[in-house]
């Protein structure tokens, strides 16, 4: 019996070998796809380099020494074009998806070609002869160029794409050009599965990408989280809680903007500082939280002072968060198209509307929690405690980071930086002051007219 399986197990193996290799293999780890996306009169056409090795569970004829054969592999390029790359990127044209008419051209490409470093480069390439059927080309190594063409309405139409090549590789990241009409070229580099990427977006659909990322990185940041928990806690009354959230966000709005024209520090020591610095930050506030609770002070019935202190410390910390929002931001500037002042403005209403219902939602919490608790002051050092440990630790972790990096040298241009920051925080600072001025006098006429009713 065991001879028969043998046997069985042995014909199978040169069966196999004889019609050619499967690429039934490992999923890469790191995967990179170039794209050109280009519209043109009734047509627009994508071109594609994705490496082979991602191309899994295609039938390749090989030679005997285990390189592919060129001179029969194009049926079989083919399929694994449209397997993978056709039937997975989907393009629309004003919100309809568009589908290929044909796959005009597919080439089996060394790794050592650089023709799609342009669209010209590329498509020449693709377009042109290819390689010979001599050459010495193992699967693993080589890459696939494939030229597709999709029938579209007009060239000026709204494109949108979604990669849908994740599935290549455990990371996945698509590089994509997108080239206008007008010959503009929009690069986009998207990881995974990014979802459907407007190229070229209105002003409406800006703001609507971004002000969904704002809301959804306060949710999704526990250090923010955390700091803004560290404000609900010694303030009770709405008013003050608004306006202080409102100084948080004139501050962390100037830093951000700044930051996506190019005015931040570009050393790569400072997003590790920045890092440690919002860590300062919630340590900073939850520490003056327990100092108050021990001293048996309220901010906000101990007047004015107290108050400002609060509203200075959120102001500078804002500053800082700011630095930190626009480090998540950066990657996704990629998609504001244009229209980047009004994606920055709209992902800050994100950011404050996701504020807001945070801190009102844990004032409301904490509000309700310490009514039933019989030492509120006792409930209020502990939340600040762990807050205060969670912070410290954040604190020496991100420390231990930045302390690896080396410090900028003192140079014309880095004073020259320096002074635009300090006016930048001049600037936050007059805002938070003005913000904080307006709600002073609101507050005082609502009074003033509830006791002019009594």
């Amino acid at each position: 019996m065991r001879a028969v399986l043998r046997l069985l197990a042995g014909i199978l193996l040169a069966t196999f070998a004889a019609a050619g290799v499967s690429f039934a293999h490992d999923v890469p780890n790191d995967v990179l796809v170039q794209a050109f996306v280009k519209p043109q009169g009734d047509h627009a056409r994508l071109l594609v380099r994705a490496p082979l090795s991602a191309l899994r569970d295609v039938d390749m004829p090989t030679r005997r020494g285990g390189e592919l054969d060129l001179s029969r592999a194009d049926e079989a390029l083919r399929a694994a074009a449209t397997t993978w790359i056709a039937r997975e990127l989907e393009l629309y044209e004003d919100g309809d998806r568009l589908y290929p008419s044909q796959i005009v051209a597919v080439r089996a490409t060394l790794p050592s070609d650089t023709s799609f470093r342009t669209y010209e480069g590329a498509l020449a390439h693709v377009t042109g002869p290819p390689l010979d059927p001599g050459t010495e080309f193992y699967w693993n190594q080589g890459l696939l160029d494939v030229l597709i063409e999709y029938p579209i309405r007009s060239d000026l139409s709204r494109f949108a794409v979604r990669p849908g090549l994740e599935r290549l590789g455990l990371r996945t990241t698509t590089a994509l050009r997108f080239i206008t009409p007008d010959g503009t070229v929009r690069a986009f580099e998207m990881h995974g599965d990014p979802g459907v990427v407007e190229l070229d977006p209105t002003w409406t659909q800006a703001v609507r990408r971004f002000v969904a990322l704002g809301f959804e990185h306060i949710l999704s940041g526990p250090d923010h989280l955390l700091f803004l928990l560290c404000l609900v806690i010694p303030i009770r009354r709405l008013g003050t809680l608004v306006g202080v959230v409102t100084a948080f966000t004139v501050a962390h709005s100037v830093t951000l903007i700044a930051s996506a024209y190019d005015l931040a520090p570009s050393g790569l020591w400072f997003p590790p500082l920045v890092e440690t610095l919002i860590a300062a930050s919630i340590v900073w506030m939850a520490l003056e939280n327990i100092f108050d609770s021990v001293a048996g002070r309220d901010i906000e019935a101990a007047g004015g002072r107290a108050v400002a202190r609060r509203w200075a410390a959120t102001t500078a910390f804002g500053l800082v968060h700011g630095f930190g929002f626009s480090f998540a931001l950066r990657e996704q500037l990629q998609f504001a198209g244009t229209h980047l002042l009004t994606s920055l403005l709209a992902f800050n209403v994100g950011v404050e509307i996701a504020q807001l219902v945070v801190i009102v939602s844990a004032a409301t919490m904490v509000t309700l929690a310490f009514r039933r608790l019989s030492s509120p002051r006792v409930a209020a050092i502990v939340v600040s405690a762990v807050a205060a440990h969670t912070g410290w630790d954040w604190l020496l972790e991100r420390g231990a980071v930045w302390w690896q990096y080396p410090w900028p040298v003192p140079s014309p241009a880095a004073l020259a930086a320096v002074a635009i920051w300090l006016g930048l925080a001049a600037v936050a600072a007059a805002g938070a002051w003005g913000v904080r001025r307006m709600v002073d006098r609101r507050t005082a006429y609502v009074g003033e007219a509830t006791e002019s009713v009594r």
